[in-house]
Parts: C-alpha cells; structure tokens; sequence
C-alpha cells in the first residue's frame, strides 16, 4: 500500500498527512514501541515534502504523547500500544474487500449468494451420510465421550492413527510428538502464542492465505512478504529477507499453496531449510489441504525431521468445518511448554470432535471420500478454468491440482473493484490484493473450483470486467 495515498485520504494539511502516515504505521504495528522513526531527512524525502514540514509533524506527535524524541537520537514511537483494532490493519484497497470482510461475507452469506472465493467446498461434496452414521455411534458409546474433557495432548488413539498417515510422506513423529486442536487456525495461534513475542518479525509468502497476516497482527509481530513463485518462495530473496529482517519465524503451504495452488519444488525446500538453519528460523508448514493431492509434494518436515519445521492440518476442509479438529507434529522438547499453554488458553481437547475423526477415519468411508474428491476437483478445475480463459481470466499455473485457481484479469481490470461489483450480483470474490502483502496483486483473483459450477458466476465476472 502506498502510505502517501492513505496519509492524503484524510482533508488536513501536509502536517497532518504526515502525522497520519505515522499514526497507521504504528496501527499496522511496523512502528512498535520503542522503534527509532525514519530520520527528518529521509521521511521528507519519501512523503515529497519540506523538512520542515516532518519537523512540525513530529514534534505535534511527540505533543500528543504518541512519539518521544530522544536528544541527540531522533524521533521513537512510544508505548504502550493502542488497543489492537483489526480493522485498521488490513489492505485499505477498500474497507469491502479487504481480507476479514471477504471471510465474514462468505461465512455470512445466506442460500442465494455464490461464493467463488471462499475456501472451502459446498456442503454438498462432504461425507454427510458418514457423519451421521459416526454420530450415531458415538451416541450410543461411553458417557465420557459425550460429557468429559479431553486430555490437553488428545486422544491418543487419533494421534497414533495421525503419526501413521504423517509417515506416509516421509514425516516422522511419535503420538507423543502430535498435539489435538480445536482447528488449523489454533494450531497457528497457539504456536505464535508459544514463540513469538510482539515486535518479532515474521516472514509469510506474498501472496499467501489471507488470515495469517491478520492472525500474525493480532500477536504484534512485525509481517514481512516474501514473493512467491510456481515452485515455492523467491529464494534469493527470502535469503535477502533473512539478512535484512532476522525473522523469527515463516509460516508457509509447501503442498498446494494457497492462494496460487504452486506446488513446492524439492530443490527448493533443500536451499529453503539450508538458509533457515543457518539463521535459526523456525518454520511452520500448514499442510491443511494434503488430502487433495494426488501425488505428495515434499514436505519441509520430512527433510528437517521436526527440527525446526513444526508440522500442521486438520480435517475442517475434508471432512466438516463444524468438527473442529487440527493437530501440531513439533520437537518433542516443546511438547510439555504447548501443553502448559493449551491447558491455560483452552483446557483441554475438544473430545467428541476427536472421537468423530477417528471413527470416520478407522472406518475406510474418509479414504473413498477424498479419493471421491480428489476426482470431482479434478474435473471442477478444468471446467472452471476453461470457463474462465473464455472471458479472458487466465490462470497463473499450468494444469493446477486442489481446491484453488490463481488468476490473471485483463490488462486494465482491478480485481477489487471488479469484486465490489459482482457482490451486488451476489457473488462473492476473492481480490488479489487481500492475499498480498506488498499489495502487488491487484490483477489477480483466487477462485475456489469447487464453488465455481453455476453459470451466474462468469455472466457477472464478464458484466462486472466489461463496466
């Protein structure tokens, strides 16, 4: 985003676009306390104003107590921080498609609205009929299983079932390596929680999913993009980014990215664990969509050997998103500090969601539905990408697999304006810039081909391009 466009939105002077542009930088938490301001000289230069005018906008912050100056030092940002507002820290392309919006859109919409850019499948292509049959022998199982908690690392028989289906990519842990969650989201959440303090900085992918930037904020880590390519993260430019920032930590999909679908190459999973051990990154590998696949991808943890790659998914995309279940496969030395911290931030594991997975799962019925799936996304994305080159919408890779197209619009077409469009179509999109850190995809959309089948769909995107 361009912080000029955003100090100008306001009506004030130069004085206070500039007191703005600071205002949102500490918002957006790139300004943490403490943090030494650009110096007078070369803030001017970037705003394109006088010196003077940077001066007399430092100095009315430091009034107000929002910065502090330091003799001989410069301008610092000070402490504490403002209440977070997540409002305020999302791609201010427009308040109505920014990245919290599209998911409250899609999760709030009612039978009418299509939703092409939401990232799950219809209700109709999950396991409905296993899930009752599961639920009706759960009902008629233990007491326990209905009423109690669960132990804080889970249930061990799911987790001994999980460390099996971890193995078959290569992935070594024991049950006692493997830790339940209520979802994929906690699992991130609990694990920033346990590694990050605020001001740390954090590398994700650009673009990457929408809901780390916003997850990674409300931690008060500082967020760095790295772009990404068809086989995985710019590597020249991640070690750049290494150099430059020291990370803590990178959050990334190794298998079937979301949003652009690239599949991570082994050459560069080997350059990408090489750097992170040389400048002792952590990295977390959420693996949520590994049952898509029809042929594994490499995965970071079964190079490193939960080194220093921690290893995520659940089963909310496969399976139901109303049975909340996810899992973390870490170094065993951390088992004992996640458990302390998952018994003081949510008690103990969701047991009859836990118990739900693993009947449909010792069954057989969730291998026939995914390979079901596996098939039926298949045909979904080569019709949707057929559909979508005819209108002039191209995806970014060659016969991508799983869930998600990544796609190019016209030259000339924005794609949030474009999604601001079809929502009064009832068509719910998915903008490139929601998943862009640096706000460089303003051409792209993510399409979910699962979601994609109705005819409406490209009526509106043509309508929509074509205004």
């Amino acid at each position: 985003m361009d912080e000029r466009t955003t100090a100008n939105e306001g009506s004030g002077t130069l004085v206070e676009s500039v007191m703005a542009t600071i205002r949102h930088r500490i918002a957006a938490r790139s300004l943490t306390p403490g943090t030494r301001l650009p110096s007078i000289r070369a803030f001017a230069k970037t705003m394109q104003v006088s010196k003077s005018t940077v001066v007399e906008a430092y100095e009315r912050l430091a009034a107000e107590g929002i910065i502090r100056s330091r003799p001989g030092s410069g301008f610092y940002a000070a402490g504490p921080l403002a209440p977070l507002s997540l409002a305020e820290i999302g791609p201010r392309l427009d308040r109505a498609v920014d990245p919290l919006w599209v998911s409250r859109q899609s999760l709030e919409a009612g039978d009418g609205v299509l939703k092409p850019g939401c990232g799950w499948l219809p209700a109709s292509w999950m396991p409905e009929a296993g899930l009752r049959r599961a639920l009706r022998t759960m009902a008629r199982g233990e007491d326990v299983t209905l009423t109690d908690y669960g132990t804080p690392l889970g249930l061990p028989p799911l987790r001994h079932l999980l460390a099996r289906r971890m193995a078959e990519h290569g992935i070594e842990a024991s049950p006692d390596q493997i830790m339940l969650t209520e979802s994929g989201t906690q699992a991130i959440d609990l694990l920033c929680r346990f590694l990050l303090e605020p001001g740390d900085t954090v590398l994700v992918d650009d673009p990457c999913y929408f809901n780390f930037h916003a997850l990674l904020r409300a931690h008060r880590a500082k967020v760095v993009g790295v772009p990404y390519t068809p086989s995985g993260p710019d590597i020249e430019l991640f070690a750049q980014a290494l150099l430059e920032h020291r990370p803590r930590l990178y959050i990334t999909n190794s298998a079937l990215h979301n949003p652009t679908g690239a599949i991570l190459s082994p050459v560069v999973a080997h350059r990408l664990l090489k750097l992170a051990d040389q400048s002792d990154l952590t990295i977390i590998e959420d693996d949520i969509f590994a049952d898509f696949e029809h042929t594994p991808a490499p995965r970071l943890a079964a190079f490193d050997g939960l080194g220093r790659v921690v290893h995520i998914g659940s089963f909310s995309k496969t399976l139901s998103a109303s049975v909340r279940c996810g899992f973390i496969a870490a170094p065993r030395d951390w088992m004992e500090g996640l458990t302390d911290l998952k018994i003081a931030t949510s008690f103990g594991s969701g047991r009859l969601a836990c118990e739900l997975v693993l009947t449909l799962l010792k069954d057989g019925s969730y291998r026939k539905h995914v390979d079901l799936l596996r098939t039926r996304l298949s045909r979904a994305m080569v019709e949707t990408s057929t559909r979508l080159k005819a209108i002039g919408i191209v995806p970014w890779i060659d016969q991508p697999t799983g869930m998600f197209l990544w796609c190019s619009l016209p030259e000339g077409v924005d794609a949030a304006e474009t999604a601001r469009r079809a929502l009064s179509a009832n068509v719910v999109l998915a903008p490139g810039n929601a998943f862009s850190l640096s706000q460089t995809a303003s051409r792209f959309l993510r399409f979910n081909v699962a979601q994609s089948a109705d005819e409406r769909i490209f009526r509106t995107l043509e309508e929509a391009m074509s205004r």
